[in-house]
């Protein structure tokens, strides 16, 4: 080999070393400064809860000299959901590809400005889902907010982190929207209040809309007293009206739908209002029933089953025709841009678009025309002094990266509460009611549209005497299950069935119970007392009997296909699949059973 080839090797091995060494520290300085940042963002996101998406501060409007007055919000910080626009910025939509192919808005948010103008500061963008889509409160993306009571729970969506915000007491209020329960959800998961105003009470101007029929700014707080200022400022309310006596309507339909003991729910509102002037005695409805008889538009939704009662079958109803004008407007808002961009997105806001996008819509003038039967009707419902009581919510908060969000049975169960106020365009309001087995506990206050002063005034009034309840409920022992405790004898029993084929249901439970009362043993009481409430709508209380009769009789197929047909009427899916299940192995010919187990397996995948 020559001198100069054995030179030019030397020399290109020496470079070839430094190079590669020259690679490996600019390596390990950018994994060090990229881990720097992780531990960073992850300080970042346990002070504030992962609530911020931007933090940065509009301060308020400077306060009139005297002799003006304070200015309502003087003093109070707030946050707003990634979905508002603020000048200068771009309003990301949860999304990174929303925000890399929009610019900075030139124009703040109608709703923002009105908050700085009555003295509140902003201090920043918060996490929302995707799109407004999500309800969870995940987000892919940006991760997603701690609720701060149940770190291993959802902290419930779209408007995730205003409420995460608001329940970590990082502000002393917070900005969300609310389309199909955005709002109302997490303020429950966070055990937070949560407000929905009338559809279209509060400007939406400089809002990035999901569902226009539908959207409604809402906002969060811990304490009424800032749930009422801020309503006053955004609904631009007069100070003083004359103050309206109040009618509780409890719908006791759908308090079946939640696990949550009545004692801690209807018994605790119906106490607090004992102790306060200006209530009338309360009512008690079955509120589905009402809607299947004042909404004659839902009967094309309706899907008949023999085995659903047509109460339930119109909540389902009223669902879906809400979800399919969120997707219908929605595909008319951003089927653009989706196909043009084609966003990275988390698993189950892919599906929601996906839905949305590739749907087509053929009823779409009957969508509107039920909203506004929904109207109609929750107005004569309530009258100008009625309130409609209801769970906020049916189930616990979801545990994090949960598949139950693809459960039909979360879905509907969720969905048939938040449909009311959605579709019938009313103000409603989620109030925290204390814990049940660590999971928060909430319900909500209806009322009809425009009459949101009403409400927040009555959240005002109600809320101490509410909370001096919890705290009593929460210590007492549970109260006796007054459905519960009955009797009997064969010729009662033979009395309930007479009952029972002349259709007068509540004669039959009536005999049934006397019947338990004397032989509180014999299956067939349990059983015939179920059928019985079944046809009344009282689900939780045939399932319960039916659950006894199993107890005593685990081969009883009556009581397994009974049970079936009350779980299903609660959206319990897998639970009643079960008993159709156990029917089926104690009589494989059934063909109530074999119908029910195939319909389910259809609805559960």
């Amino acid at each position: 080999m020559s001198k100069t080839l054995k030179l030019i090797k030397t020399n290109a091995s020496k470079h070839t070393f430094w190079i590669v060494a020259g690679i490996t520290v600019a390596g390990i300085i950018v994994l060090a400064e990229t881990s720097r940042r992780r531990r960073k963002a992850m300080i970042i996101k346990r002070e504030d809860f992962g609530a911020f998406l931007e933090r940065f501060e509009l301060l308020p409007f400077p306060q009139p000299p005297p002799p003006a007055a304070k200015l309502p919000l003087s003093g109070l910080t707030f946050a707003i959901k990634d979905i508002f626009d603020v000048k200068g910025h771009v309003t990301g939509f949860g999304n990174p590809d929303w925000q890399r192919t929009h610019e900075p808005a030139d124009k703040t948010a109608v709703v923002v400005t009105a908050l700085l103008k009555n003295g509140a500061k902003c201090v920043g963008k918060t996490v929302m889902d995707e799109l407004a889509f999500g309800i969870t409160g995940e987000n892919k993306h940006y991760g997603t907010p701690i609720n701060p009571n149940m770190p291993s729970n959802v902290p419930g969506g779209s408007s995730s982190g205003s409420a995460v915000a608001v329940a970590a007491k990082l502000v002393d209020f917070a900005l969300g929207t609310d389309t199909i329960g955005c709002v109302r959800i997490p303020a429950s998961f966070c055990g937070i209040l949560g407000f929905r105003p009338s559809h279209g009470a509060v400007s939406t101007i400089g809002l990035l809309p999901n569902s226009q029929s539908l959207d409604a700014i809402g906002w969060f707080a811990r304490d009424p007293s800032i749930l009422h200022r801020v309503g006053h400022v955004l609904l631009q309310l007069k100070a003083v009206e004359p103050r309206k006596a109040r009618r509780l309507v409890f719908a006791d339909d759908l308090f079946q739908l939640s696990k949550v003991p009545k004692q801690k729910t209807v018994y605790v509102v119906g106490k607090a209002i004992e102790k306060l002037s200006g209530y009338q005695p309360p009512k008690h409805i079955n509120f589905a029933q009402y809607i299947a008889s004042n909404v004659p538009s839902l009967k094309g939704f309706c899907q008949h089953s023999t085995n659903m009662p047509n109460g339930i079958s119109t909540l389902k109803a009223l669902s879906s025709v809400m979800v399919s004008l969120q997707r219908y407007e929605f595909k008319t808002n951003h089927e653009e841009w989706v196909k043009d961009v084609k966003p990275r997105q988390g698993p189950e806001i892919y599906h929601c678009v996906l839905a949305a996008i590739n749907t087509t819509y053929e009823n779409v003038k009957t969508l509107y025309k039920v909203k506004a039967e929904m109207r109609a009707a929750l107005q004569s419902l309530l009258k100008d002094d009625g309130i409609l009581v209801i769970p906020t919510i049916a189930d616990p908060p979801l545990k994090l990266n949960s598949k139950k969000w693809y459960s039909n049975e979360f879905r509907d169960r969720a969905f048939a509460l938040l449909s009311i106020a959605s579709m019938s365009g009313g103000c409603q309001v989620s109030v925290p009611l204390g814990k049940d087995e660590g999971f928060p506990v909430s319900v909500s206050f209806i009322t009809y549209h425009g009459a949101d002063k009403f409400l927040l005034d009555t959240v005002l009034d109600m809320y101490t005497s509410l909370q001096d309840q919890v705290s009593i409920a929460s210590n007492s022992a549970p109260l006796p299950d007054v459905n519960g405790i009955m009797d009997a004898s064969e010729l009662l029993k033979e009395k309930g069935n007479a009952a029972f084929k002349g259709m007068q249901w509540n004669k039959a439970v009536k005999y049934y119970s006397e019947a338990i009362k004397f032989n509180g043993t014999n299956a067939t009481y349990y059983n015939n007392r179920a059928a019985a409430y079944l046809e009344l709508g009282c689900f939780q209380q045939a399932e319960e009997d039916c659950s006894k009769a199993i107890s005593l009789d685990k081969k009883n197929v009556k009581a397994y296909l009974r049970r079936g047909t009350a779980r299903e009427s609660l959206l319990c899916y897998k639970e009643a699949l079960e008993d159709f299940k156990h029917a089926l192995v104690l009589e494989p010919q059934n063909k109530v059973a074999s119908l029910a187990e195939r319909r389910l397996r259809k609805l559960i995948s």
